[in-house]
């Protein structure tokens, strides 16, 4: 079988930073597509569109990334694995409906094409992320989890970190993040309609593990005229290159105030 993630190691001296980017992924298996309405086999709303390459200097930082593959279509890896498996966009680990509450499916998924996508895409992505957090306790005695998203709609500020309103990182960590993108000239909220998803509030519970979520909203990096398209935005755009440029430098902030601590 092969992965449903990427591990991409460190290239510079490891940190104890761990991002997760479970949203990214656009792949579905096509045994999959064929179930699914006709207009959403070409275009699913609401993913977290080309943060794989927005983010892809974090290796070069010493901050290990783990990276979905999948749609969150396939199965959403930031939803716990409570009833109904199957429901609700913003609450079950397999959508129905679209973020709109649109449906998704012609045909359905059954309650065994469920669990078995939550063992194929689900289960290995959380064994090598909880795999990943354990080494750098192990490593370096705490971690710092960064859970990184995009969004549209909700709200229309910048930046949104989430910390579950203080309870899964320190006051430092969420301020050392806050004043990194403030520098870099980004408007940031906290704790403002994205307040941490699963992941964030399940491994932020762990001992010696700090988890923020952070939310960037699309206009931030790609161009606001394809937004209202029914297709994939393009991400090569001078509001990506720019945004990505600002990015660099604002995670490099945050690493050298992290590591220095």
């Amino acid at each position: 079988m092969p992965d449903s993630f990427l591990l991409h190691l460190p290239t510079a001296p490891t940190i104890p930073i761990v991002a997760s980017v479970p949203h990214s992924g656009l792949l579905i298996p096509k045994e999959i597509l064929g179930t699914l309405e006709a207009s959403h086999q070409y275009y699913l709303p609401n993913q977290d569109w080309h943060l794989d390459k927005l983010y892809d200097f974090l290796p070069h930082l010493g901050i290990t990334v783990l990276q979905a593959i999948y749609s969150r279509y396939v199965v959403d890896l930031n939803r716990s694995l409570q009833e109904p498996l199957l429901g609700n966009f913003w609450q079950s680990v397999v959508a129905e409906t679209t973020a709109f509450n649109t449906a998704i499916y012609r045909t359905p998924p059954s309650r065994e094409e469920v669990e078995q996508r939550v063992e194929q895409y689900y289960r290995p992505y959380h064994q090598q992320l909880q795999t990943l957090l354990n080494e750098k306790i192990e490593q370096f005695g705490k971690v710092y989890l960064l859970d990184l998203h995009s969004f549209l709609g909700l709200i229309e500020d910048k930046i949104c970190l989430g910390n579950g309103n203080g309870a899964t990182c320190s006051e430092q960590f969420i301020s050392v993040v806050e004043t990194a993108f403030c520098s870099q000239g980004y408007q940031v909220v906290r704790n403002k309609a994205f307040s941490g998803g699963y992941i964030t509030r399940y491994y932020g519970q762990m001992p010696q593990v700090e988890a923020l979520q952070i939310e960037v909203r699309y206009p931030v990096y790609l161009d606001v005229n394809q937004l209202d398209r029914a297709s994939v935005p393009n991400w090569q755009v001078p509001e990506f290159d720019d945004a990505k440029r600002k990015f660099e430098s604002t995670f490099e902030q945050i690493t050298q105030t992290l590591v220095a601590a």
